[in-house]
């Protein structure tokens, strides 16, 4: 399929700006953050003390007359899954980007970082329904596709449905995978599903929000639509009245929020759309490591 010039622009200035930032923020970390997925043998070498001695090869040790030890290496390679939300509420940003365009940026972060590391990449774009899937893949070639999906990709519908897209996780993965959930997670019961795929994979929680989320000004009567129901309703934004209203229901949704993402316990990353998106990956994948 061709893409119109201008997408296959953003693809390129995408690809640029990301491979630079994974050079020079992301050298070793997102390599030494994760563990591998096991242990392969590598060969056999003598028996020093201190050695652990339940790692003795006895048939080896027979024949040479010596104690020789097995020495297994860690299986670095890690399949990555970049999930992103694309609903209605991803389209809504009020300084430089929408939360939809952080989300792409973070996944095309990572999406390099992983393929400087020679892992398997895939993508899930998700609604309150499965988008579209990229099974895990490696090369170059992949993460192109991944980035023009992220950019091009029209969704089919506006709602939210993280369980959902939990539930094809669970089906369709069937090694050991890192997965990355970058979405606002305004939802409500995804805390099962999500700490089912986390006992699984190791799943962290990527979450975009935009501060101006949690206060309407004042500036008069004003029709507003829903981002992800297409409702309009018209309001008089400077009626006290209507302001307690919308802030008591923004504090009970980013309650429930947290709540959900607690019970889930996977890792968190909090991302905002007025500061540096690249910051708190890092910040990430440094307290990975010290682990």
């Amino acid at each position: 399929m061709s893409l119109p010039p201008e997408i296959l622009k953003k693809v390129k200035l995408l690809e640029i700006s990301t491979r630079k930032m994974v050079n020079t923020l992301f050298a070793g970390e997102y390599h030494s953050a994760f563990r591998g997925q096991g242990m392969t043998f590598s060969e056999f070498r003598e028996y020093v003390p201190g050695d652990d001695v339940r790692a003795i090869s006895w048939p080896v040790t027979a024949r040479t007359g010596k104690p020789y030890i097995k020495k297994f290496d860690e299986e670095r390679e890690m399949t990555l899954l970049l999930a992103v939300d694309v609903s209605g509420s991803s389209e809504f940003g009020t300084r430089h980007w929408f939360k939809g365009e952080v989300m792409t940026h973070l996944a095309a972060l990572l999406g390099y970082s992983a393929a400087k590391n020679k892992d398997p990449v895939g993508l899930l774009l998700f609604s309150d329904q499965v988008e579209h899937y990229v099974p895990p893949k490696k090369g170059r070639g992949q993460i192109h596709r991944i980035i023009r999906d992220l950019l091009y990709y029209q969704p089919k519908s506006k709602g939210t449905n993280i369980g959902a897209a939990m539930e094809h996780m669970q089906r369709s993965l069937n090694k050991r995978t890192n997965i990355f959930i970058c979405s606002d997670f305004m939802d409500e019961g995804f805390d099962l599903p999500l700490k089912m795929v986390g006992r699984k994979h190791d799943t962290v929680a990527v979450v975009v929000t935009d501060p101006a989320e949690k206060e309407i000004p004042n500036i008069g009567i004003v029709d507003f639509e829903d981002a992800e129901t297409g409702e309009i309703l018209t309001v008089d934004t400077g009626a006290a009245g209507f302001r307690q209203d919308y802030q008591q229901l923004i504090r009970q949704r980013e309650e429930s929020r947290e709540q959900q993402l607690r019970r889930a316990q996977v890792d968190r990353i909090d991302v905002s759309t007025y500061e540096d998106i690249a910051g708190p990956l890092v910040q990430f994948f440094r307290r990975r490591n010290r682990r």
